[in-house]
């Protein structure tokens, strides 16, 4: 996998305007007043009635559609950690499967949906991410389909809401959302009064692929600026490419010893098929810390001499951005930066 200027891991990161023209609360069509005309990142569409059949492209849109007591008909995956259909959702899919109580179709991957198996599930409701700009025609003329920017998770849950006929409880998930995050800001205030500044990097269990996540890439990073930490870059970074991830060498490591502590955001997307969900975070963390313990450069930085180096799985923060996600990656952080209470 290579690490490129946009994309870590195969999340890609929206521009920072994006999502700001769009109306998530759709207008009523003149047809019928059960219609209802949403605009998205590849257009408007038209939803009638209230969608039975959801199919989601993607782990961002799962999340959303669960929050929202929505279930699936079917759904694809960033990586093939399952083949099949779920037909035993909490041990195929990546921390979400325990709310899904439908057993869903895999219809393929995000990036490559199968559209035989889209068509399958009869669905009446498609949603995608601009990753699916290029089958967008096609997808439409299965169903109605929406694509969104993969982490402007406020629009996107507001627009999704409002396409299953659930606006009300959008508004009442954001503000949740905001509730734990005000109340994480208290928590973390001791933690960040004493080690505030972070150096994220995202990096494969071998280290041998290393990007610098600054504090403006992804749900991953947003997070912990707005917690109140401040992140580690390279000075001769342009002020504009701090929402970027940067790719960078061990060698470089040395030059950003002023944090306080250090997040590996791990991945794992080797094609392995996983017996149950239990293995999954093995998976993505298997044998990192070692490296990382291993190797003399990461060992002379400061943090990694004090013990303040934490492992996270990329997935959990940059596959679910939304309020799902925003809940157990705040019990992540909770758990290994402050510890046990």
């Amino acid at each position: 996998m290579t690490v490129a200027c946009r994309e870590v891991g195969n999340y890609s990161d929206p521009s920072p305007e994006a999502g700001s023209s769009l109306e998530a609360a759709g207008s009523t069509s003149g047809k019928s007043a059960t219609c209802r005309t949403l605009e998205h990142t590849a257009g408007a569409t038209e939803i009638c009635g209230q969608p039975k059949n959801v199919i989601v492209l993607g782990s961002n849109l799962l999340e959303l559609i669960l929050a929202l007591e929505v279930q699936p008909a079917g759904f694809a995956d960033r990586f093939p950690f399952h083949a099949g259909d779920y037909d035993d959702p909490a041990q195929q899919i990546p921390y979400l499967g325990q709310w899904v109580t439908s057993q869903p179709a895999n219809v393929g991957l995000v990036f490559s949906p199968s559209l035989e198996a889209i068509a399958k599930a009869e669905p009446d409701l498609i949603l995608g991410s601009t990753v699916n700009a290029a089958q967008y025609e096609l997808l439409s003329a299965v169903a109605p389909t929406l694509l969104f920017e993969w982490f402007d998770t406020e629009t996107n849950l507001r627009t999704v809401a409002t396409a299953v006929g659930r606006p009300e409880q959008a508004e009442q998930l954001l503000a949740e959302m905001e509730q734990q995050v005000t109340a994480a800001q208290a928590e973390f205030t001791p933690v960040v009064a004493e080690h505030p500044n972070v150096l994220m990097l995202a990096t494969d269990p071998q280290l041998a692929q290393l990007a610098l996540i600054p504090g403006r890439f992804s749900f991953c990073s947003t997070l912990m600026t707005t917690l109140g930490f401040q992140f580690v870059h390279s000075p001769a970074l342009p002020e504009d490419d701090l929402s970027q991830p940067v790719p960078i060498s061990l060698e470089t490591l040395p030059q950003l010893n002023e944090a306080d502590l250090i997040i590996l955001l791990g991945y794992n997307d080797q094609a392995n098929q996983l017996a149950d969900m239990d293995a999954f975070e093995q998976h993505q963390l298997k044998g990192l810390q070692p490296q990382w313990e291993g190797n003399a450069i990461a060992q002379s930085l400061d943090a990694s001499q004090a013990g303040r180096v934490y492992s996270i799985p990329l997935y959990l923060c940059a596959g679910l951005p939304g309020p799902i996600g925003t809940e157990l990656y705040l019990e992540e952080l909770k758990q290994q930066l402050l510890g046990p209470n």
